[in-house]
């Protein structure tokens, strides 16, 4: 059982949009640095954070800005739309159990009420977790740490060049549905 990436990458997008937004515009290219994962993967994300309205992109100088409060953004509202769990479920029900086992013709009938309320317990738990509370957490840290630590990430280049893609070219906007998954290689 594993929660995908996808959820701790969102968190962390969110949590540098709202606190860099304060010291510079932010860009993916920011947040790629910053998250440590690559810029595909981080407009995966920020395309479905788009589409749940908790990201906003603007293109020009103002860079990725938050959708919505901070206050009304939860775990799980960042968890439903970066798809963390498949329709199925949290837990992944072994295929085939054996039916020839009197354990394996029951195993599903003991377990499937037991699993889907573990789920929904958590899910309520993340409804009751903000946004607000996980940046101010953040702020705090930041600013009590060291006073060399810079206030801003440095994209690799000029505040002036373009967002650009690996192969040079603009990347231009988010899309308003998903973007494409990033190659397998």
């Amino acid at each position: 059982m594993q929660i995908t990436s996808r959820f701790t990458i969102a968190v962390h997008i969110i949590t540098a949009v709202a606190y860099l937004k304060d010291h510079q515009p932010v860009t993916s290219r920011i947040l790629a640095g910053s998250v440590g994962a690559d810029p595909v993967i981080i407009r995966t994300v920020m395309g479905k954070l788009k589409a749940a309205g908790i990201l906003s992109v603007r293109q020009g100088r103002s860079g990725i800005e938050l959708g919505r409060p901070l206050e009304e953004i939860t775990f799980y509202d960042v968890y439903r739309a970066v798809g963390c769990v498949s329709e199925a479920g949290l837990f992944h029900f072994h295929e085939a159990p054996g039916t020839d086992c009197p354990v394996g013709r029951v195993i599903h009938t003991v377990m499937d009420d037991r699993l889907t309320e573990i789920q929904a317990s958590m899910e309520r738990a993340m409804d009751q977790i903000v946004l607000s509370d996980v940046v101010a957490d953040a702020r705090r840290a930041i600013e009590g740490g060291s006073s060399d630590a810079p206030d801003t990430m440095s994209d690799g280049g000029s505040s002036d060049a373009p967002d650009t893609a690996s192969d040079g070219g603009e990347r231009g906007p988010i899309p308003d549905g998903d973007p494409p998954d990033p190659p397998k290689g």
